[in-house]
């Protein structure tokens, strides 16, 4: 299986601070935002990754993370975003690394407190399709929410007015190959933009998602809030280990 993980956009939402810097190289309490994502691929026994970046500090990234030696890597691969075309958008530009291969995506803020291991595993197991990972959270409307129907998804609801549930869709997904086929047939939203949402969709109608729902803490980085929350989060998780 390979690694993809999402680092490009303009995070306008964080301006001004990525007037200057790319939102992923911020920092989440001692570490720049864009390692929690490699390391959890990392940990999870994925070797081959690619980071998807754009904006205009891209080459920050080459800088930053070189070859992935610092996270036990021997090749870390680079492909470029042009635009803000939306989350499967840039997925579709990693379809050449996949080459056939499943793949663990991640969204570039999304800092979680432990392992994906286990749910890489299930995904193995089922043979094909995708699965995603969800969480419960306290403002479900942010975020893609799941309608659950007995063990199953039955729909994906992008932000919502009126929640279906209490989960999340968190920015972490498995895909297999089919991904960029699906990708190709979708139509931009009212943001113009191809939604990861109308992929997940996809796999659902064809009956060919599963999920589990992530154990510990999960946050995304992209508003001052969940910016300052990431950085607690992994502060208080330091000194725990201290």
């Amino acid at each position: 299986m390979k690694g993809v993980v999402l680092a490009g956009g303009l995070g306008s939402r964080l301006h001004p601070l990525t007037k200057v810097t790319n939102k992923h190289l911020l920092p989440i309490y001692n570490k720049p935002m864009i390692y929690y994502p490699i390391e959890t691929l990392v940990e999870a026994g994925i070797r081959d990754i690619m980071i998807v970046t754009g904006g205009k500090n891209a080459g920050d990234f080459l800088r930053l993370l070189g070859n992935g030696k610092e996270f036990g890597l021997a090749h870390l691969n680079y492909t470029y975003q042009e635009g803000e075309g939306g989350i499967a958008a840039a997925l579709s530009l990693a379809e050449f690394f996949a080459d056939g291969q499943p793949i663990c995506v991640i969204l570039g803020d999304n800092i979680i407190e432990g392992s994906i291991r286990r749910y890489v595993e299930n995904f193995k197991k089922q043979g094909g399709g995708a699965r995603i990972l969800l969480k419960e959270v306290d403002d479900p409307g942010r975020f893609g929410v799941p309608a659950i129907q007995g063990d199953r998804i039955i729909r994906i609801d992008e932000k919502p007015k009126l929640p279906a549930s209490r989960y999340a869709v968190t920015g972490i997904y498995m895909y297999d190959e089919e991904v960029f086929g699906f990708i190709q047939d979708l139509k931009p939203s009212d943001r113009g933009e191809l939604e990861i949402t109308d992929v997940n969709n996809a796999y659902i109608e064809r009956g060919r998602m599963q999920y589990d729902v992530l154990e510990g803490w999960w946050t995304d980085a992209g508003t001052f809030e969940s910016l300052l929350r990431a950085s607690n989060l992994v502060s208080q998780n330091a000194q725990r280990s201290d």
